[in-house]
């Protein structure tokens, strides 16, 4: 009787080893490759997206696959240690396939859900405004109008990433009835037909490989077939800690990648080094602390407690303010050679800086967190 328990754990974790390492061996190598091209030359890597997607780095989050959430953010950690724009990448499409799984909706779970999983085709995510919007920080910029059949959808957001003609993303749009009176949120699944506008935006200081467009939509139909919640916001509600706590692994990941930077010229610096702060051991430390508690809460990512989600947060904005300490730490002790364009101290002090920015923002995070926390605290 013990063997049969213990069997499938100790196969389940050598499949997990596995993922990890083909995961790992990608990043090192073609991944590492091509990071000054897809930060400075804006190179869009589907191929290595595709090959990351074979080796299991877009899957293992999923219910259909054991929710591994802790092994979706070692993976992304993995790959954001090489290149944030591409964790980044690996955090739109790993939340995409997340709604598409949650949804409930068969249309989007069966064949659909396991092309994206595997990295055969591509999406991201739309939810930076409305997650702005439910926080009440913004307005909600596409409206829904009911029609036979489903809705249709206009309005603008000024940045999508991973998206491109032929790809999808993750939306929400607030539905108004004929008096103009709001009504409820749909999500839905917003496939980049010729239907959708896509604008270039303005060039950012960075993470420019990750396919970012503006759209547009005017009376765009959204089906039965491409609802992913109706309404949105009890959808949101269940899902909100799991896609912050994903976003965690671009943080370690890309602060990771920094302490290996400062070891980089321990042979050569360290004796005048020794006298920075935050020491690569001291950075190590507090990066595994970070990790431990981040693993914890991957536990249960659907967890809809406040305290819980408190946690969540916290550890989000822990991992933010960590990445930035740690790529300006990487900055000092590299020196003159880490200033130099086209090198990965200067890359990561960019990327540290999008991961405390990327919605939700340290200050989101930190309003979200004083507002939840009045509502547990005794009156």
């Amino acid at each position: 009787m013990n063997t049969v328990e213990i069997a499938p754990t100790l196969s389940c974790a050598t499949t997990d080893r596995k993922v990890l390492q083909a995961v790992t061996d990608i990043s090192n190598t073609s991944l590492a490759d091509a990071a000054y091209r897809i930060d400075h030359a804006g190179h869009y890597p589907l191929d290595i997206m595709g090959a990351l997607g074979e080796a299991g780095a877009f899957s293992a989050h999923l219910d259909r696959h054991g929710a591994k959430f802790g092994l979706a953010i070692d993976s992304m950690s993995a790959i954001s240690r090489h290149c944030g724009s591409t964790g980044f990448l690996t955090w739109c499409h790993d939340v995409c396939g997340l709604y598409m799984e949650q949804s409930g909706n068969p249309a989007l779970m069966g064949s659909v859900l396991d092309s994206h999983a595997a990295g055969k085709t591509f999406g991201g995510t739309a939810l930076s405004n409305p997650m702005k919007s439910f926080a009440g920080i913004e307005k909600m910029l596409l409206r829904a109008k009911k029609v036979a059949g489903g809705y249709l959808v206009s309005g603008a957001l000024p940045w999508v990433s991973h998206i491109a003609p032929g790809q999808y993303c993750g939306a929400i749009a607030g539905v108004y009835l004929d008096d103009g009176s709001a009504s409820h949120e749909i999500m839905f699944l917003l496939r980049c037909t010729e239907d959708v506008v896509l604008r270039q935006c303005p060039e950012f200081s960075g993470m420019e490989g990750t396919s970012t467009w503006g759209i547009r939509l005017d009376d765009y139909f959204v089906g039965e077939e491409n609802l992913i919640a109706d309404p949105a916001k009890p959808f949101i509600a269940k899902i909100r800690a799991a896609f912050i706590l994903l976003q965690t692994g671009m943080a370690v990941g890309v602060a990771q990648g920094s302490i290996d930077s400062i070891h980089e010229v321990e042979p050569l610096l360290g004796h005048v080094n020794q006298f920075l702060h935050e020491r690569p051991d001291e950075l190590q430390a507090e990066l595994a602390d970070l990790g431990q508690r981040i693993q914890k809460l991957a536990v249960n990512p659907y967890e809809t407690s406040t305290d819980y989600l408190i946690e969540v947060l916290d550890a989000r904005a822990q991992g933010a303010e960590f990445v930035l300490k740690a790529s300006q730490s990487a900055l000092l002790h590299q020196g003159a050679r880490g200033y130099m364009m086209n090198t990965a101290p200067q890359r990561r002090i960019r990327e540290a800086h999008f991961v405390a920015i990327v919605t939700p923002a340290i200050k989101h995070l930190r309003w979200e967190m004083a507002r939840l926390s009045k509502q547990v605290m005794p009156a």
